[in-house]
């Protein structure tokens, strides 16, 4: 019996499990953490982004420098295959009116349990608290286990052991030491869809938690309109995760309050008659500011300057002072990792015949919104057939 062992049970190892078996491959998942699809999970307390409903095109401009190796894999696994895989497995999916996909459970757990099964009758083995330690001499993979270190040879394996991020999920990074090992070389890792660390002032704890809602950010080429929270440590949520890659090379990260209306519209507002009011005030009344997007204004711009022309500009590109990205545990997804170079049409490394990579252990970073999940169950399909085929004919793609 061909046999194949991936490493590392979330989306891009599942789903290459998944395809080896469906293929006729015996299957064994290992896991270094007690239970699998941590990550998975936790991604669906958040609603769970299966993917986006878009054009190609647009869709794969998402993924920058990658979409050119990307681009094969997701059209072969695209956002409709994934909405007909999650079908597959009893999980009704709906499109938001920004065109993400999520399960109508707005849950992983349903899906996860659902995949789990299907695995299960493919005859696939999963075996957790089995952390990996690389090859010994003989070319056997070791892992360590409660019960000491255990040793498994199989006819290829599938490496999706996850990027950077979130290490108490499994995702540690520590498998770069081993690839580096055997002469792979590696793309640092750093942080990616991060928080903005931010150094408040007294005066902004008031509104920790609070969210910003109907505004725009901008980081250099990257731009977003998306939602935040002011939070202790700084700025949370979609809106910065998309510009995070921005403030990463060194562009300054501005903030536009009033994205739907334009220099001159503020301006004639903020003319009116403001009578006794506080200015604070006249921006709440006027312009219907909410209490943190004035104080944030407040935060970054005072004293505002002379000329209501002058402040309305302000407002729609208000500078943020920042001490740059959270750290990089604590980002939801991480660039760097295994280079495309390094790989062949397959994705498998070119140092080490039958042994493939999947999922974020590759060197390609996108912006949440359904784009990180889809390609990781890309290339874990993809990653999966061709280790199957290698598997099973001994053929490596053409």
């Amino acid at each position: 019996m061909t046999t194949a062992v991936v490493i590392g049970a979330g989306p891009a190892g599942l789903m290459a499990a998944e395809t080896m078996a469906q293929a006729g491959v015996q299957v064994t998942i290992c896991e270094g953490k007690p239970s699998v699809g941590r990550k998975l999970l936790m991604a669906g307390k958040s609603g769970l982004n299966l993917t986006k409903q878009e054009p190609l095109v647009p869709f794969m401009q998402a993924y920058a420098e990658a979409r050119g190796p990307l681009t094969p894999m997701v059209q072969a696994f695209d956002a409709a295959a994934v909405q007909d895989w999650a079908r597959g497995l009893g999980q009704e999916v709906f499109t938001g009116s920004s065109g993400r996909v999520f399960p109508k459970t707005m849950k992983a757990s349903p899906l996860l349990r659902a995949w789990l099964g299907r695995l299960a009758n493919l005859d696939v083995e999963i075996r957790t608290r089995h952390l990996w330690q690389g090859w010994q001499d003989n070319g056997a993979l070791a892992f360590e286990t409660p019960g000491g270190v255990v040793t498994l040879t199989p006819d290829v394996t599938v490496l999706a052991m996850g990027g950077a991020s979130w290490a108490r999920l499994g995702a540690t990074g520590d498998w770069a030491g081993v690839l580096r090992g055997i002469g792979c070389e590696l793309r640092p890792f750093s942080a990616s869809n991060a928080g903005i660390a931010v150094d408040w002032s007294d005066h902004m704890a008031r509104h920790f938690g609070a969210p910003l809602k109907g505004v725009a950010w901008s980081a250099g080429p990257y731009v977003s309109r998306g939602e935040a929270v002011v939070s202790a440590r700084g700025l949370e949520g979609g809106g910065v995760y998309s510009v995070s890659r921005g403030v990463r090379e060194g562009h300054d990260l501005f903030l536009n309050l009033l994205p739907d209306m334009t220099v001159p519209e503020i301006t004639a507002r903020l003319s009116k008659p403001r009578g006794k009011a506080s200015f604070a005030n006249h921006l709440r009344k006027t312009l219907r500011m909410t209490p943190v997007q004035i104080a944030l204004l407040q935060e970054m711009a005072r004293p505002l300057p002379d000329g209501l022309r002058a402040t309305a500009r302000v407002l729609t590109a208000l500078p943020i002072r920042h001490a740059g990205l959270r750290p990089l545990d604590e980002a939801i997804s991480t660039a760097g990792g295994v280079p495309f170079l390094a790989l062949d049409e397959g994705l498998m490394l070119r140092d080490k015949p039958g042994v493939f990579a999947a999922g974020e252990m590759l060197d390609w970073e996108a912006p949440t919104g359904g784009y990180l999940i889809s390609a990781c169950l890309a290339t874990g399909r993809w990653a999966g057939q061709h280790a199957a085929r290698w598997a099973l004919t001994g053929q490596a793609p053409a």
